[in-house]
């Protein structure tokens, strides 16, 4: 357990509790997501996945307890300082730049980026000095290892929902993430597309730690190395998929079985 605790992690939550009025959304939940790890955040409807996403983010402020990043010495976070926090978060309903082209909108993911990135090209400034030209560059190679390179001049409202998925990623891919939140990165997809995000994902690993809110348990679990299982607020177990699977208060939270 020792070894455990001391290792580097990516995230941490501390007693993260968080009501409204008087329902408690989250309640005393903690755990970590370690460096190069693959964690999902899994429980039935209600069970307050979306609220440890926004909390975990800087979307909502805990009532008590506490949220931790390696690289910040703050008890909160707000959303403008995730990328200072080396986090990069795709939304559920892929919330893309309709009026930009898919090369457009994986450069803006620089923006985000510590230091900054100029982009004056998408914004339609005369000048585009080398920086803008690195990040094209950057952000076509990026299309290519995802295999929609052929895209790079096309609108986000024209491209299939599978490949707009992947455009998301790629733009969280710019802002250099050492954890890359994913919500719901299954939904929507068909099974030769299922395949390719979990190889996407499982290629990320290498580079940054993945925390993802998903509801498609055959993809989660041949994913994840570690599932956190909430149900009404608090955490009802934590373990490995196959420690998970056989979990009686997990089976039961899903499915009613109560042995």
């Amino acid at each position: 357990m020792a070894e455990k605790e001391s290792r580097s992690f990516a995230l941490e939550f501390e007693h993260v509790s968080v009501s409204f009025g008087g329902l408690l959304a989250l309640n005393d939940v903690s755990f970590r997501v370690g460096e190069n790890e693959i964690v999902g955040l899994i429980g039935p409807n209600g069970a307050g996945k979306t609220t440890a996403f926004n909390v975990a983010c800087g979307f909502q402020t805990p009532t008590s307890g506490s949220v931790s990043f390696p690289s910040l010495d703050r008890r909160t976070l707000r959303p403008a300082q995730l990328a200072k926090a080396g986090v990069a978060r795709t939304l559920q309903g892929v919330g893309l730049f309709n009026n930009m082209s898919v090369l457009e909108n994986v450069m803006a993911g620089a923006q985000s980026r510590p230091g900054g990135g100029t982009w004056s090209s998408v914004i339609g400034l005369p000048s585009v000095n080398r920086n803008e030209q690195a990040l094209e560059i950057e952000a076509m190679e990026l299309l290519e290892r995802l295999g929609i390179v052929k895209y790079a001049s096309t609108v986000p409202r024209d491209i299939p929902y599978g490949i707009a998925k992947k455009l998301s990623i790629a733009r969280a891919l710019m802002q250099h993430p050492k954890l890359l939140m994913l919500d719901e990165p299954a939904s929507g997809l068909d099974e030769n597309e299922l395949e390719e995000f979990l190889a996407l994902i499982v290629e990320l690993r290498s580079s940054m730690s993945v925390l993802l809110v998903e509801h498609n348990m055959d993809f989660v679990m041949a994913l994840a190395q570690q599932l956190i299982v909430l149900d009404f607020g608090q955490v009802i177990a934590t373990g490995s998929p196959s420690e998970i699977n056989k979990n009686p208060e997990v089976l039961a939270a899903y499915l009613g079985i109560d042995e």
